[in-house]
């Protein structure tokens, strides 16, 4: 296989995940149909086929595929923390602003909604989203808080714990606020938000005097 085709192959797999996700969100995994999704993505229905074999497997591929982007823009928004300047509240208001950014992604919004939808078919996805995308995030976010408390800059014992309560207080009031995708949330109130969350969050978590 040519270095052209191999390219061509992958572009017409993602052609078709990204087409995939937008049938399965609009329709509904029962209602989506592949040569609807083979249209959208402006291949052939046999192409589908060739891929992903069938629908359940072109679903879970989706939601996989989705679940990677996702991890990838929360680790990026994390970067940050790793070299904290001089003005710590500043940039975990500014690291906040970024994780409800990916929180209010139109495509997280609705992967959720679709997650809501099909997962008493298929259970397993929310392990799937769990392991892939929750938890490293977490754990990379309890690993940054953990290194701030070896610097003294943070008073915590339980890094984990800490980044739990930061995440309850960026994510906590979106879902009322937003409608739950529905309604966009400016970026001036994104900003509030997290800067309200890290304001509470350093009231327990600052470093001692």
């Amino acid at each position: 296989m040519s270095p052209q085709s191999g390219r061509g192959r992958i572009d017409k797999r993602k052609d078709i995940l990204d087409a995939a996700f937008g049938v399965f969100t609009r329709e509904g995994y029962p209602q989506a149909r592949v040569d609807q999704i083979a249209a959208e993505a402006g291949v052939a229905k046999a192409t589908v086929y060739s891929h992903f074999g069938d629908k359940e497997t072109l679903f879970r591929q989706t939601i996989a595929a989705l679940s990677e982007r996702a991890l990838a823009r929360n680790l990026a928004a994390l970067a940050p923390l790793a070299e904290a300047g001089d003005d710590l509240p500043a940039v975990l208001a500014d690291v906040g602003t970024h994780l409800i950014d990916c929180y209010c992604d139109p495509h997280s919004w609705a992967l959720r909604r679709l997650l809501y939808a099909e997962i008493p078919q298929f259970p397993d996805l929310l392990d799937l989203t769990q392991t892939g995308v929750a938890e490293p995030v977490a754990q990379a976010l309890a690993d940054r808080l953990a290194r701030l408390a070896v610097q003294g800059r943070l008073g915590l014992s339980d890094p984990v714990l800490a980044a739990e309560h930061l995440t309850a207080l960026l994510t906590g009031p979106l879902e009322a606020r937003s409608r739950f995708g529905t309604r966009r949330i400016s970026r001036a109130e994104r900003e509030a938000i997290a800067e309200s969350a890290v304001t509470t969050f350093l009231s327990a978590f600052a470093a001692p005097a």
